[in-house]
């Protein structure tokens, strides 16, 4: 059943000549296949796009492939599809597989044609500039354009430099950089003051921050559009600085709450009422500044509420500001079509259904677009009617916080496109990638991506073998065995788990507790849990080259946990309550298989027993056995010290790299200062007190010696005081001296990291499951994860993302 159709958007659409589009795709082609780009000629023509749904076609001809495509992006999709499907090479932010044959694979006589099963296919979440683009360059940029359009993606969220553009809106009322200063956050955290969740934090801006960030921006948008590419832009969501009281005193500004415990100065927004007369004028003025920078492509993105709860909840009020929205956006560009993210609805105690429908027809029927941002896990638009007539597109967000722990839904994007686009009566118009940020397992994207084209859900089982001939270059039985384990464990959860990285043992503070709560395997998690990484680093083998990445069980997750990197334990903040929120929704034993199969295999490709040292540690101090706890507690340090060691091997896990790319952008000593502390803080603290603590964490080399290894230390050293003198473990006063002699100094220090490897990744991988392998306590985990599926978890999803109120049980100990 097809969905329904709205030419409303029409109006969405490139405008970039075809013979622009492709030099500009051609020159992609140079670019991804080097030498070999002789052998490739692109064609770009519109007329192939059927109703302006993407469309390519590849036909041999006198030895060079020819790709005919509707667009710069069908074209991309086309070489792509070739390289994937006739050469087995492959393209992923971490590096590329390109070995392809000397002489070309031959096509059909009649060539192949393949259209996309929808005309938008959307890219980036709100926050993935600010956890993984912030930094980036435009050689940086330039790559994963190619990347985007690689793989299909045409409907891409532009916000980079839009501070420049609001400033001028501003500063014409009569406010001062002061006033943007206080208003804009620093550059790790703007995100979040675009949103309304916060202001200041990071600051002071810089001017000569807002000037690079517009530059860079006209290069992004001049990319995309050549590409054939519909930049999203921003639009005006109400957010307004404290100084439009001091100029305008009768308007009606109202404080948002307080989003994550901020203190006042960089606390509750000021938001400017709908309905006063200032909230059109300075809509609709953002949007002819913007028109004039940059021109516009008549998509604008608009959320007003994103983790903020509307002074009222009335369908009257909803209604009211959803139409002076989209009143503005019209009033600015006749043309407008609004794009929120569905993620607010996740709220379902104040987003009912009254609630939503109200905020959702108050705008004509095909004027906006939704994206059901978590569709994975946690879909609107099944109980919505498809969002009461709206367009939407059916979305996967996978990843939170830019963390990295193994988790994937396998099942779920497999099937889950396929039934939201034949729902009766669908209003689905695309696919949309969402994550919070990039850089982490990519089989996960590679399988969704898929989805643009395929036209029936994959038998998995041989999908994950041809994947991995395509990211090594040729097939191996023990790595495919070790990937079907992946594939059946960590990469396919079924049951609701999430990607919220709140309780990751390696990276969250050490807690002392008789309570825990794990809860299964990560990459097929079937009982919808989160990505909580318990077993992230130590039960994975590292990468051998720059595309080898074996992530073990953890991408099939059927349950639907969230990728909540708060459940590593090395990178959280010990403490004693309340409990690690440990996620385990799969067999241990699948993921301790792939990485024996991995190890096995890894010499071809040259070129968590954690969590069980923490929970005996903590056991051994219950019931006051102080040589168990000291050989509890060495080891465990002895692992995170192997930790280090391990990722300081890999390019790909270097906080020096990190670091480095955010100085790059500094033009004195002082910004240089600020970037590096924006840098630091997001990754640990998140705010000025931890509050969001550890949200954002980093398995990265650098991190582990510089902030959890001496978290871990300090931790364990007071634990050993509380052994040897017999008294209760003092929670309240660890937090305090963890937060005063470590975390706090972290986010301001200035020593320097590595931003180049060292040591031989195989030679450590090997050595570590050689020295490993045989301590882990079978049994234990097995129990624990038996205990594990009987634990729900009934928190809101707001406190699922952030690690709050998390649920608990009773600790195994093994006697």
């Amino acid at each position: 059943m097809a969905a329904k159709e709205f030419h409303t958007l029409d109006v969405l659409y490139s405008r970039v000549p075809a013979d622009a589009q492709q030099r500009t795709v051609t020159a992609l082609i140079q670019r991804v296949v080097g030498a070999r780009a002789s052998q490739f000629k692109a064609i770009v023509n519109p007329a192939l796009a059927p109703n302006r749904i993407d469309t390519f076609h590849l036909v041999n001809e006198n030895g060079t492939i020819t790709i005919g495509g509707s667009t710069g992006v069908a074209v991309a999709m086309g070489l792509y599809y070739y390289l994937t499907n006739y050469c087995n090479c492959q393209i992923t932010w971490a590096g590329q597989q390109l070995d392809i044959p000397k002489e070309l694979p031959k096509l059909p006589k009649s060539g192949v044609t393949i259209s996309a099963n929808d005309r938008f296919r959307y890219y980036q979440n709100v926050c993935t500039v600010s956890y993984s683009f912030v930094w980036y360059k435009w050689e940086d940029w330039e790559k994963q354009l190619d990347w985007m359009a690689l793989h299909g993606l045409n409907l891409p969220l532009a916000f980079t430099g839009q501070e420049a553009i609001f400033q001028r809106v501003y500063m014409k009322m009569g406010m001062t950089m002061k006033d943007m200063q206080t208003h804009f956050g620093g550059p790790a955290f703007q995100a979040w003051s675009r949103m309304g969740n916060m202001r200041g934090w990071g600051g002071p801006i810089t001017q000569t921050w807002l000037n690079d960030q517009l530059i860079l921006q006209h290069k992004i948008l001049d990319r995309m559009r050549a590409l054939g590419m519909i930049p999203v832009l921003p639009g005006f969501a109400g957010h307004v600085p404290e100084a439009l009281s001091r100029i305008h005193p009768k308007a009606n500004i109202s404080q948002l709450g307080d989003w994550a415990g901020f203190s006042k100065k960089f606390c509750c927004t000021y938001l400017l009422d709908f309905g006063d007369p200032l909230f059109k004028e300075i809509g609709v003025s953002f949007i002819k500044e913007m028109e004039y920078e940059f021109g516009v492509d008549h998509i604008y993105n608009v959320d007003s509420f994103n983790e903020m709860k509307p002074k009222s909840g009335s369908a009257e009020y909803l209604q009211e500001v959803g139409s002076i929205i989209f009143d503005v956006l019209q009033t600015g560009d006749p043309d407008a079509i609004w794009l929120m993210q569905g993620w607010l609805f996740q709220d379902k105690q104040f987003w009912q259904q009254a609630q939503i429908k109200a905020m959702l027809t108050s705008v004509p029927e095909g004027k906006m677009i939704v994206l059901d941002l978590f569709s994975e896990v946690s879909p609107i638009y099944t109980y919505t009617e498809s969002y009461y007539g709206q367009p939407y597109i059916w979305c996967m967000l996978h990843d939170f916080g830019g963390t990295m722990e193994l988790y994937g839904a396998l099942d779920s994007i497999n099937t889950g496109p396929f039934e939201g686009r034949n729902m009766t009566n669908s209003t689905m118009v695309g696919l949309g990638l969402t994550p919070e940020g990039i850089y982490q397992n990519e089989v996960i994207y590679e399988f969704f991506m898929e989805n643009v084209w395929r036209k029936q859900p994959r038998d998995i089982t041989k999908w994950i073998a041809d994947f991995t001939r395509k990211r090594y270059g040729k097939y191996n039985k023990f790595v495919d065995l070790a990937w079907q384990y992946l594939k059946k464990s960590v990469y396919n959860s079924t049951a609701g788990h999430e990607d919220f990285s709140t309780d990751v043992i390696v990276t969250r503070r050490p807690r002392y507790q008789n309570r825990l709560h794990p809860q299964e395997s990560v990459y097929n998690d079937t009982d919808r849990m989160s990505d909580h990484s318990a077993f992230a680093i130590i039960t994975t083998i590292p990468r051998f080259d720059p595309v080898l990445h074996p992530n073990t069980s953890v991408y099939n997750d059927t349950d639907h946990l969230h990728d909540n990197n708060i459940d590593i334990i090395v990178t959280t903040r010990p403490r004693i309550s309340p409990a690690i929120h440990q996620d385990v929704w799969f067999d241990p034993e699948d993921l301790y298989a792939a990485w024996d199969l991995l190890i096995l295999s890894a010499d071809q490709y040259k070129n968590n027993s954690l969590y069980q040292h923490y929970n005996k540690m903590i056991a051994s101090v219950m019931i006051n056995k102080t040589e168990d706890f000291l050989i509890n507690s060495r080891m465990l340090l002895e692992l995170l010290n192997d930790m280090e060691t391990l990722l300081a091997s890999d390019s790909h896990f270097l906080l020096g790299k990190w670091i480095a790319a955010a100085k790059s952008w500094a033009t004195d000593i002082s910004e240089s200062f600020n970037l590096e502390f924006n840098a630091r803080n997001q990754i640990t603290l998140w705010g000025p007190r931890g509050e969001i603590l550890d949200y954002a964490c980093k398995q990265w080399s650098g991190l582990l010696k510089g902030y959890y290894i001496p978290r871990w230390e300090l931790f364990v050293e007071m634990l050993h005081i509380s052994v040897m003198d017999h008294t209760k473990f003092n929670e309240s006063l660890f937090a305090q001296i963890v937060y005063e002699k470590v975390e706090l100094p972290f986010s301001n220090q200035l020593d320097e990291y590595p931003t180049e490897p060292t040591g031989d990744a195989y030679a450590i991988s090997t050595s570590i499951h050689k020295k490993y392998r045989n301590m882990i306590d079978k049994e234990f985990f097995q129990v624990y994860a038996a205990q594990s599926r009987k634990v729900k978890d009934n928190r809101n999803m707001i406190e699922k993302k952030y690690g709050l109120n998390a649920p608990v049980y009773d600790i195994l100990v093994k006697n």
